[in-house]
């Protein structure tokens, strides 16, 4: 069965138990703070919205003045009216301050006008759309945790209450490279059993999806000494090092003994599919992590253990993915002996279609996808069963 495999739980824990925080702080403009991990807790230095407010157009009235008003004035929002007169209302706009004596808003939708008179046809009830001082957000709270990756509306949120700069953790500087004589770059001649690289494409996409400070040191040639040079190279620009291919045993396999030259490594052998051999060690001070060189298990892989390494090397508090609890409309009757991620998209009817083939050198299958099934060890799913989805949205965030 799985006799001398890791769980893919356990081989994330221990990887995770490795990671080291990247402690370098900057502050950035709150304008160009989105999808960066917040290093401090935020407190808001003053009341949201700072004072009373309308939260529609309308007019501002005493309820105790009866149903037929004088309109004495007309407050815009960004300026201040008069104190309320007896027998009177004050048109108002949305956002504009509550004159003082003021108890509700009637939205004009509710009133009448005849000259300067304004009948209510609904009487209101006392605070009716207003906006309270510090409804919103209250002076001195925190709106904003520490380790949290900044979303539009987060950024939107500091500067509602005047928030120029933000604390931020500094990227992680990533670094990627890719072995094998075989492998050639779209543009370039296809000899006789060479392949493209699709697997540079994949993950420098990737990279840049968590925000990292991308260092793409290309295809290395297959031999001890170029490898050796580029994990140097790698390991003193770099917090963490992401390799594709070439941590197996064999003759032409020389990332496992550059790193065991350079570092320490670790090689594990995981209960999943696809992507069952995993590297993991340090080189210098940077995090190593040598992926498959199959395209769909360095993809996946790359999902379930690099990203969130990666989240929690940047500081992030939380980085486990949200799985949505979706209805099979397939039959997968002989599964496999490990833990298996399938390849699945969304149909018109609310479920999850299988894409046919689930070979795990069918790069197709990755893009045709809208996520994965995360389907434990030796399940069989039929078509009606309720499945374990992780949608590339929750996987790339």
């Amino acid at each position: 069965m799985n006799q001398g495999l890791l769980s893919v739980d356990e081989a994330l824990a221990r990887l995770l138990a490795e990671a080291r925080p990247v402690k370098d702080v900057e502050a950035v403009s709150t304008l160009e703070a989105t999808n960066r991990i917040l290093a401090r807790a935020q407190r808001s230095t003053m009341d949201v919205p700072p004072m009373d407010n309308s939260a529609m157009d309308g007019y501002a009235v005493r309820i105790a003045d009866g149903a037929r008003l004088t309109v004495k004035q007309k407050i815009m929002a960004g300026s201040v009216g008069k104190p309320l007169e007896p027998g009177t209302a004050a048109r108002i706009f949305t956002g504009a301050p509550i004159p003082p004596g003021a108890d509700a808003i009637v939205m004009q939708e509710h009133t009448a006008i005849e000259g300067d008179l304004v009948h209510l046809k609904k009487k209101p009830k006392p605070g009716e759309w207003i906006r309270r001082v510090g409804s919103d957000v209250r002076k001195g709270g925190e709106i904003l945790p520490a380790g949290k990756r900044l979303l539009p509306q987060d950024t939107g949120l500091a500067a509602s209450v005047g928030i120029r700069t933000l604390p931020v953790f500094r990227k992680v500087r990533l670094g990627l490279f890719f072995t094998g004589d075989e492998l050639v770059m779209p543009g370039e001649p296809l000899a006789p059993g060479r392949i493209y690289n699709s697997n540079r494409f994949t993950l420098r996409g990737l990279a840049e999806v968590f925000g990292c400070e991308l260092h793409d040191y290309g295809i290395v040639p297959d031999s001890l000494p170029a490898t050796r040079e580029t994990l140097r190279r790698a390991a003193g620009e770099c917090d963490v090092i992401v390799t594709s291919g070439g941590v197996s045993v064999g003759e032409a396999d020389y990332v496992k003994p550059a790193v065991e030259a350079e570092g320490q490594l670790l090689m594990w052998r995981i209960a999943m599919k696809p992507g069952r051999p995993l590297a993991f060690g340090r080189v210098g001070e940077a995090g190593f992590i040598g992926l498959p060189g199959n395209p769909v298990s360095s993809f996946v892989t790359f999902l379930i253990f690099v990203r969130p390494f990666l989240l929690k090397t940047q500081g992030l508090a939380h980085a486990e993915p949200k799985s949505i609890a979706a209805r099979a409309d397939f039959d997968w009757s002989e599964p496999d002996a490990r833990r298996e991620f399938l390849r699945v998209k969304w149909n018109a009817q609310g479920g999850l279609d299988l894409y046919p083939t689930q070979d795990s050198a069918v790069l197709t299958s990755t893009a045709w996808a809208d996520g994965l099934v995360d389907n434990a060890a030796g399940q069989a799913i039929r078509k009606g069963d309720p499945v374990r989805f992780l949608p590339y949205s929750e996987l790339y965030w």
